[in-house]
């Protein structure tokens, strides 16, 4: 007698199981959506991007790069210098929790004294006499205080353009027409007690057309004579900030779509150069050289920008070439970021643009105009200089 086998396996799923897969799924669904909305709600410099990415990665050090690369691959370790101690771990990751740098007080201290956090910047080059207690700041005037009309001193401006009664020698080389720097003043109205008459409160240093522009007018007309074809922009920003009813915090996103503009219209613009003054008195703001009185020079650099490190090599280039030829001139260069401070200041649409302040609430119109002139002096040799170096570039591919 044959028998017939057949044998099976059953799958039982009671309804409890289902239940929990159907919600499992559910909530994964909405989370995913929550997640998405969320990200696309954000406002623009809280989403998550190339720049976003580099800001939170802007404080990790090229040999703790090194290191990381290195666990994955030896080869790169390398490249490490003999007798160098990989990096502490747990101190990137506790700075980065807590914004608080071990090696930094003024990160733990800039949380805890009213401004404070101003100092949060980073002197990347000083210069002689300068430290942390005299780097430039950040001020915010009264919007009263800007818009007050004071009384110039009227032959202090008649005298701006003394210095060029001789006629120029015409430049030996020339950017033949091409206009390749443009110069603008995000704080139109900073100006100098020395322009402005009976005013001796440095925190009223301001006018409407006796201020920083006829720094910038002095400065184009140099780099001009020099071969240098120069834009000047005057716009009174100022007057966008009251008529858009914002507060001078937002000075550079009135200043903004001008540089944009500019950029747009001429594309052979290379340099920007955002014209400021500084707030600090004349023994910080002056030096004596060679028996001439100039305003000191400071290059500021937004620190918050995927370009910023393009931009600090060019103000320490110019830094070290104004101290070779005029010594004590550059107060030094700073990296400006943290709270308190805009950390962009338009920079990060160009890898060419500086802030430059030009001397200080006491300096003159003469002291101003030789720092002007040396300033045009210096970039010409540093502009020419480039120029010379991408033409035997071209030379060398064009051959090969």
């Amino acid at each position: 007698m044959n028998f017939n086998r057949s044998h099976s396996m059953m799958v039982s799923l009671n309804r409890t199981s289902i239940t929990k897969i159907i919600l499992g799924f559910a909530f994964c669904l909405f989370s995913m959506f929550t997640l998405t909305g969320i990200l696309t709600s954000l406002k623009p410099e809280y989403r998550i991007s190339s720049s976003s990415v580099y800001s939170l990665t802007n404080n990790i050090t090229e040999h703790s790069l090194v290191y990381l690369l290195g666990y994955e691959n030896r080869y790169f370790l390398q490249a490490i210098p003999e007798g160098q101690q990989p990096p502490q771990i747990t101190n990137t990751l506790f700075q980065k929790a807590t914004s608080i740098n071990l090696d930094d007080p003024r990160s733990l201290l800039g949380g805890e004294l009213p401004g404070f956090q101003y100092f949060d910047g980073e002197l990347l080059v000083a210069g002689d006499g300068t430290d942390y207690t005299d780097i430039p700041m950040e001020s915010a005037p009264p919007m009263e205080v800007l818009l007050a009309e004071r009384e110039a001193a009227v032959q202090a401006v008649e005298n701006v353009d003394k210095q060029n009664e001789d006629k120029p020698v015409p430049p030996a080389v020339t950017t033949n027409g091409k206009k390749v720097v443009f110069i603008y003043h995000t704080h139109t109205r900073e100006s100098y007690l020395p322009l402005l008459k009976d005013v001796t409160n440095p925190n009223e240093a301001f006018h409407s057309s006796a201020n920083i522009t006829l720094v910038g007018e002095k400065l184009a007309s140099e780099l001009e004579e020099r071969g240098i074809g120069t834009s000047l922009d005057k716009t009174d920003f100022t007057n966008v900030l009251n008529e858009k009813g914002w507060k001078y915090g937002k000075s550079y996103d009135a200043s903004r779509p001008v540089v944009q503009s500019a950029m747009a219209a001429n594309r052979d613009i290379q340099f920007i150069f955002d014209l400021h003054r500084d707030s600090f008195r004349k023994d910080k703001t002056t030096v004596s050289i060679n028996g001439q009185n100039y305003a000191r020079l400071f290059f500021v650099v937004g620190g918050e920008h995927a370009k910023y490190e393009q931009n600090s090599k060019v103000a320490s280039d110019l830094h070290k070439l104004v101290e070779s030829k005029y010594p004590g001139l550059s107060r030094g260069v700073r990296v400006s970021k943290g709270p308190g401070t805009n950390g962009k200041y338009n920079q990060d649409l160009s890898q060419n643009a500086l802030i430059i302040e030009f001397g200080g609430v006491d300096n003159t119109m003469e002291e101003l105009n030789n720092a002007a002139e040396a300033m045009a002096d210096v970039f010409s040799e540093y502009y020419w200089q480039a120029e010379k170096v991408n033409a035997e570039a071209e030379t060398d591919t064009t051959e090969q």
